[in-house]
């Protein structure tokens, strides 16, 4: 029948604290992996930065625009009226290009006069003065029939609010080059609603090149990047015409030809397309890389869990072992208590009862009452030692003590029962040892312990033998049986508390599991240690080293 056992509270408490912190963990894992494989199915990782990107075309743009306005608006407000005569304009746009050299040219129409001047800048090489004057060529072909619907378009931006200039622009092929015209159109101030006029100015296809957009792009690549990605490797910026793909102008960073998301500029400077990218990196990559990362940390977290639930069924594992074994330590320690006290109590009646006629049979009834005493005093106090240990409170009493005669005398108080079970008794105690500071009671008890377990776990080969001689600085004392033997893989586990082999014989015979964890701890205290050489079968031999010197010890020790 297999034997019952119940959970303690404790072990209550464990299991449902492991079960409070496992379950809500692997939902929480369970739910990780599944997030990260349908981002990886659903490619939401390049989705994302590429709308982040495409956000940061948007504001590089938007910033072009408004840093153009910033450049227009007071110039503008410099610009000639139709109140002025030819010679007047002539000197305000060339007053404006004079102060203002980001601009390649600038004109002034008036319909109702029929009025165009033009005027460039004309301290520049004569490539520049070439391209600037193919720019003024090309706005005087379509400004005199736009210039009235410019006008009113212009009027009505300015009505809602929206802006107060026109943004056009354009390749020209000059040769074997590729030459960006761009002109924004506005009316100059104090203009009558009724009346077409119209000023334009062009920025320098340099001044765009070398100063405008590269301020442009670092000025965005700091304030976005680091939204984008927390590494030191912002991203790369590049403007090319709409034609090709062919760098006009990149960021410091940016290396190859090609970006990975581009945006044609729809708003101010047409004809250009922004480009953005990673350097030496792609978006596939990065995508790769983070799930890659998210799986390396959930695969680490994974195993930390496993550990724990590992280490927390280990804990409960030996709190339920431990529980059993207390209940087993119970059962046996009553089973240990009943034995002597049944003896104690027959003789005992009989004795009371006058049933003995011979006189000599009283001294044996006194002597069995006597040893059977000493027995259940030294099963109490095995107990009671387990106790004072485990609560810390275990005092050991130092005293210069005879050992061979002590260990004579403890062997005399348990002859009897190891003659009664029909044991083989050899003793060889040396007398040439000096006296040695222990504690007789405590030393006294572990050898009874040792010679009890080895009359418990013999089985056909009854025998015992106990040794005390000097070796090496210490004084040895020895138990040896031809028991059951222990397994290699148990002689260090039969020293824990509660502990005890897997031998059925071990099983069926009643223990308290205290004994041999009694006898380290004793030994241990006095500056010793305790052996074992043991083989199934063949039986056991238990050696305490004890030190001679007693400069290793305290005259009195708290264990």
């Amino acid at each position: 029948m297999s034997k019952k056992w119940r959970l303690t509270e404790r072990t209550k408490m464990l299991l449902k604290l492991e079960l409070a912190i496992t379950i809500p963990a692997l939902a929480l894992m369970a739910f990780s992996i599944w997030n990260l494989k349908h981002i990886q199915r659903s490619q939401q990782i390049e989705a994302a930065i590429q709308r982040d990107f495409q956000d940061v075309l948007k504001i590089g743009e938007k910033k072009s625009w408004i840093r153009a306005n910033e450049i227009l608006d007071p110039v503008r407000k410099e610009f000639p009226g139709p109140d002025d005569n030819a010679g007047q304009i002539k000197a305000k746009l060339d007053h404006i290009l004079a102060t203002h050299p980001e601009f390649a040219f600038a004109v002034f129409y008036d319909k109702p006069s029929n009025t165009t001047i033009s005027r460039m800048q004309m301290s520049r090489d004569p490539d520049f003065c070439a391209s600037a004057q193919d720019g003024i060529n090309d706005t005087l072909t379509w400004l005199p029939t736009e210039a009235a619907s410019m006008a009113e378009g212009l009027r009505k931006m300015a009505d809602e609010g929206d802006k107060s200039a026109e943004s056009y622009g354009g390749w020209m092929n000059k040769g074997d080059q590729r030459i960006y015209i761009n002109t924004f159109t506005f009316i100059p101030p104090g203009v009558p609603k009724d009346r077409t006029t119209i000023g334009i100015l062009s920025f320098d296809q340099k001044y765009l090149q070398s100063t405008f957009f590269p301020e442009i792009m670092k000025e965005v690549l700091h304030s976005k990047a680091a939204m984008l990605r927390t590494d030191p490797n912002p991203p790369a910026m590049m403007i090319h015409s709409q034609h090709d793909s062919t760098p006009w102008v990149v960021s410091d960073n940016w290396e190859g030809t090609k970006g990975e998301v581009e945006r044609p500029s729809t708003e101010v400077f047409h004809g250009i397309v922004w480009s953005i990218k990673y350097p030496e990196t792609t978006i596939a990559d990065i995508s790769a890389h983070f799930l890659r990362y998210n799986y390396s940390i959930l695969g680490a977290l994974s195993l930390l869990m496993i550990g724990g639930i590992f280490l927390t069924y280990r804990n409960i594992s030996r709190e339920m072992n431990l529980a059993r074994l207390k209940s087993d330590f119970v059962a046996n320690v009553s089973h240990e208590l009943r034995t002597p006290l049944a003896l104690i109590r027959l003789y005992a009646e009989t004795l009371e009862l006058g049933r003995l006629n011979a006189k000599e049979k009283y001294q044996d009834y006194f002597r069995i009452i006597r040893e059977e005493s000493e027995r259940l005093s030294a099963l109490i106090n095995n107990i009671l030692d387990f106790s004072r240990i485990e609560a810390g409170r275990k005092e050991y009493e130092f005293k210069e003590t005879d050992l061979p005669q002590l260990v004579r005398s403890t062997l005399d108080s348990y002859r009897f029962q190891i003659e009664q079970n029909g044991f083989a008794f050899e003793e060889n105690i040396c007398d040439d040892i000096p006296p040695v500071n222990v504690d007789r009671e405590a030393i006294a008890r572990s050898l009874l312990n040792l010679v009890n377990n080895a009359l418990k776990y013999s089985k056909e080969k009854k025998y015992i033998g106990v040794s005390l001689y000097r070796a090496n600085g210490s004084v040895k004392l020895e138990v040896q049986d031809h028991g059951i033997g222990i397994p290699v893989a148990e002689q260090d586990k039969i020293f824990e508390k509660f502990y005890r082999c897997g031998d059925p014989l071990v099983h069926n015979i009643k223990g308290s599991g205290l004994g041999l964890s009694l006898v380290r701890h004793i030994v241990r205290a006095h500056g010793g240690d305790v052996q074992v050489e043991s083989e199934p079968d063949k039986g056991s031999k238990f050696t305490i080293a004890l030190p001679i010197d007693s400069a290793l010890r305290n005259s009195n020790a708290v264990a």
